[in-house]
């Protein structure tokens, strides 16, 4: 910088040349202070010259002193200024390096997050998958013991059914003989051929039937004869009816077998259509 400021005016280096050669010579002038009288006395400078030119020195080393102290507050608030900059700028790079690594910490957070939750997705994926199969194991396991535990119950319940019918059919046609009668004529009339009708009925009933002969011959055909046997194998309220052209199995036992038989088979079909369904 070539030129100081000071407060109305600048002070160029030239005038601070002059002023320093005046400083300079200030000395030599005081030392030969002594010989004043013999260079007024020869015409020199005078006591007024000699007094202007203090004032002079005087005013330039104040005001040289002034300039040196404001170049020095210049200089200071130069350096603190400088000072100041540098801080912002550090500070500011501390800022930056901050932003940048949480920066970085963020995106290898996210990064690691994004991570482990796709991992996590298809950990949970894939266990929920096994637990699905595995109840889908648990249900089907569960629906075939559902369906043998219901197949063999309906055996039972089958079979309890059949047992309880014949018994109160039994008590039943004990109790109203006539009924028997009726029953054995509808199985004779099941048979329209000619000839000798065999009517086969279990040995304690064979009186009884003997007696409603002539009833039981009215089921037949005309040309039709008819005879009445005790047979060991039928029991009473059951009979078997024999011709030419084969026989009919009326025994209450048959019957029943035949219920029971029916029954187990609509179960069956049932049971099947179930698990069907239960598949799809």
């Amino acid at each position: 910088m070539s030129n100081l400021i000071k407060s109305g005016r600048v002070v160029s280096v030239d005038d601070l040349k002059q002023l320093e050669l005046i400083r300079h010579f200030i000395p030599k002038t005081q030392n030969t202070s002594g010989s004043d009288a013999e260079f007024e006395g020869n015409g020199g400078p005078d006591v007024e010259t000699q007094s202007l030119k203090e004032r002079i020195l005087e005013d330039a080393e104040k005001t040289a002193q002034e300039m040196l102290n404001r170049a020095r507050e210049e200089a200071a608030e130069i350096r603190a200024a400088a000072e100041r900059e540098v801080e912002s700028w550090w500070e500011s790079r501390r800022d930056e390096d901050d932003s940048v690594t949480e920066q970085a910490r963020q995106d290898g957070y996210r990064e690691g997050y994004a991570a482990g939750a796709e991992q996590a997705a298809r950990d949970l994926m894939n266990e929920w998958d096994a637990r699905l199969n595995e109840a889908r194991q648990v249900v089907e396991q569960a629906y075939v013991t559902k369906e043998r535990v219901i197949a063999e119950a309906e055996t039972f319940v089958v079979d309890l059914s059949c047992a309880i019918a014949g018994k109160l059919v039994s008590a039943h046609l004990a109790e109203a003989p006539e009924k028997v009668i009726r029953l054995f004529g509808q199985a004779l009339a099941r048979r329209k051929e000619q000839g000798v009708i065999t009517l086969c009925v279990a040995p304690s009933q064979f009186d009884f039937v003997q007696a409603a002969k002539d009833e039981l011959t009215l089921s037949l055909d005309s040309q039709a004869e008819l005879q009445i046997v005790p047979d060991l194998t039928v029991e009473e309220g059951g009979c078997i009816v024999r011709s030419s052209f084969g026989s009919i199995d009326a025994r209450v036992d048959t019957q029943l077998a035949a219920i029971r038989a029916e029954l187990l088979r609509v179960a069956a079909h049932a049971a099947e259509e179930g698990i069907s369904d239960g598949a799809s």
